[in-house]
């Protein structure tokens, strides 16, 4: 037997350092950060250029027309049980997660000239929490690699961004929670919140077409400020915990981070390159597009010498469109203008056609729904609100909507 030993060994040697060659060639394979860019595996600069699929795995009422009545996904879910029920409400969100983003949509995003998704999405869809239609058997990774697949096949790159996080980043609307930022002061929604990171980011750590993982969507509304100033203070440990926990199942993504206050404020970072794969991102929106509404972003990228993209901006005219986006690109900022699609016509790459009698869901949510009696008399037609809704799940597939080409050629690409 001692006559292989020594064969054995070198083989056993040679596989190991086969495996960390590929390892090292695999790295290579993903977007990298030089300074103030990000730079594809043939060495080229690459600017982001591309749209966020909002509404899709995290509704907003403004995008069904909803007031704030109606609010934010568990405020539309509560108006459509009443409406509905709880059985034909849970059958239309597996139909709108479904209908909402298809091929055809991806297909047509790169045909413009894009380059990249951002897609927001809701935590509760890696828990058991019911959430669009389903709890225990969430299909979060099946909706969400789907979409990957497609933009792998039309080589658009992909950042996920958790638009809601557990107990609440923002407390406002925009991430589904109960009016505060609790996720900044709860040990178990911090918990939870590094958890599904880590589980999202062992699923695609070796997917170099997953850009990178953007942490946290506008945290800490400026509401807070004045009267709970240690909100701001308690955010950059929670992200250096959350990439912590990440980089032990992935060590090759770029992580995103958002400044304070709508991803503003940036002031709250100490320590700007605690890690070595980090870049910023900064949302802005309805301002004037000159140098001085976007130098402060500009101040920070330079500062530490860190990638600056805007995660968010749009939801105006196409001539601000227009103007914002050179401004942005003479600035060397990426950009995802928000959002791709929705009901609500003109600010978005195409708009889903408002079905017959949706006025009349839209007059109900605004109405005083505070007592079961008050529900009970002002519920409108069953039949003609389900057809509404079925017609909606309809319209919004891709081949029924209508291309906004001002919007689109604005953004300086090609409807």
């Amino acid at each position: 037997m001692r006559k292989f030993i020594i064969p054995l060994f070198l083989l056993l040697l040679l596989s190991g350092c086969g495996r960390e060659e590929a390892k090292i060639q695999h790295a290579g394979r993903f977007l990298r950060i030089d300074g103030p860019n990000l730079i594809k595996p043939d060495g080229e600069k690459f600017l982001i250029q591309g749209i966020n699929l909002g509404n899709w795995l995290n509704p907003e009422g403004y995008m069904f027309f909803f007031g704030s009545e109606a609010a934010s996904y568990r405020q539309i879910n509560e108006a459509f049980c009443e409406l509905v029920g709880p059985d034909f409400t849970k059958n239309f969100w597996k139909e709108f997660k479904k209908n909402y983003i298809t091929e055809d949509d991806i297909k047509y995003i790169k045909q413009t000239g894009m380059n990249s998704i951002r897609i927001p999405f809701h935590y509760k869809l890696f828990t058991n929490e019911d959430y669009m239609g389903l709890d225990a058997s969430h299909d979060s990774f099946e909706l969400i690699d789907r979409v990957v697949e497609w933009c792998r096949q039309q080589n658009l790159y992909v950042i996920l961004d958790m638009h809601d996080a557990p107990g609440g980043q923002t407390g406002d609307n925009i991430d589904d929670s109960y009016g505060y930022p609790w996720l900044m002061e709860d040990e178990d929604s911090k918990a939870l919140f590094c958890n599904i990171w880590k589980n999202i980011a062992e699923h695609y750590a070796g997917d170099t077409i997953v850009l990178g993982y953007d942490l946290l969507n506008e945290p800490i509304a400026h509401y807070f400020t004045k009267d709970y100033p240690h909100l701001n203070d308690s955010l950059e440990p929670l992200y250096k915990r959350c990439v912590e926990t990440i980089r032990t199942v992935d060590k090759n993504h770029i992580i995103l981070l958002g400044g304070a206050q709508w991803n503003g404020n940036f002031s709250v970072f100490k320590d700007s390159k605690f890690d070595d794969k980090l870049m910023y991102t900064c949302h802005r929106y309805w301002c004037d597009t000159l140098q001085a509404n976007i130098q402060d972003f500009v101040h920070f990228r330079d500062s530490v010498n860190l990638p600056m993209y805007m995660g968010e901006t749009g939801e105006n005219s196409d001539q601000w469109i227009a103007g914002w986006t050179r401004l942005m690109e003479r600035n060397n900022i990426g950009w995802h203008y928000w959002p791709y699609k929705k009901m609500v016509p003109n600010s978005c790459m195409v708009t889903i056609p408002k079905p017959e009698n949706w006025d009349m869901i839209v007059e109900y949510t605004k109405q005083d729904r505070s007592t079961f009696a008050k529900i009970r008399d002002i519920r409108p037609n069953q039949g003609i609100v389900k057809k509404a809704m079925t017609d909606l799940l309809e319209n919004m597939k891709f081949g029924n909507c209508m291309k906004n080409e001002g919007y689109t050629s604005a953004l300086g690409m090609k409807p």
